[in-house]
């Protein structure tokens, strides 16, 4: 037997009723430090203007759904979050209903923002001086071939890197971290 999926249509006449439950209403409103008590006209107030912002917002939600190219029966986060952004009232909830990332989204930003954070440090120099240089740049002045610039030869005392004491160009001979090497990519 299928679900009953029809929309509830809204009362045309007024019936001195809410959907919201006033107690639960109230207890809302009591939470609240700066409000010290609530009459219960003003509470049934709130409850139907929550009540018609409610009706609101899933209508949005629904326009949302009934926009994609396969339009669905159900109203899901997603709808509501997208509504949220995509319509002027509904600005005020972005906070509130904000869109969600799916984890390759996600994985991909903290890797942009862990890259962008080693280049940023790679570009200090000498007495906290910053330069901008880039990745690109820093990969053009490595030496070529093998050839560390003294003659043209593999090392900078001109041996060849064969014998046992000399370190290879690809070891470190200084403390300063390789910002290509050194990214790191979380995840």
């Amino acid at each position: 037997m299928p679900y009953n999926n029809a929309p509830i249509e809204p009362p045309q006449d007024v019936t001195g009723s809410s959907a919201l439950p006033m107690a639960r209403v109230k207890k809302i409103i009591a939470m609240d430090d700066e409000i010290g008590q609530c009459s219960t006209t003003a509470a049934f107030a709130i409850s139907v203007a929550t009540e018609i912002f409610l009706r609101y917002l899933t209508e949005q939600a629904y326009n949302v759904v009934k926009s994609e190219r396969k339009p669905r029966r159900n109203i899901a986060y997603k709808d509501v979050a997208t509504a949220v952004s995509r319509i002027d009232n509904l600005e005020f909830l972005s906070d509130t209903v904000p869109k969600t990332k799916t984890y390759r989204q996600y994985r991909e930003e903290k890797a942009q923002e862990a890259a962008h954070a080693a280049s940023s440090t790679a570009g200090h120099g000498v007495n906290g001086e910053t330069g901008s240089i880039s990745i690109q740049t820093m990969m053009k002045n490595q030496p070529q071939n093998g050839v560390n610039g003294v003659n043209g030869s593999p090392h900078a005392n001109g041996t060849s890197g064969g014998s046992v004491g000399h370190r290879s160009l690809h070891q470190r001979t200084h403390s300063h971290p390789d910002p290509v090497r050194d990214i790191e990519m979380s995840g």
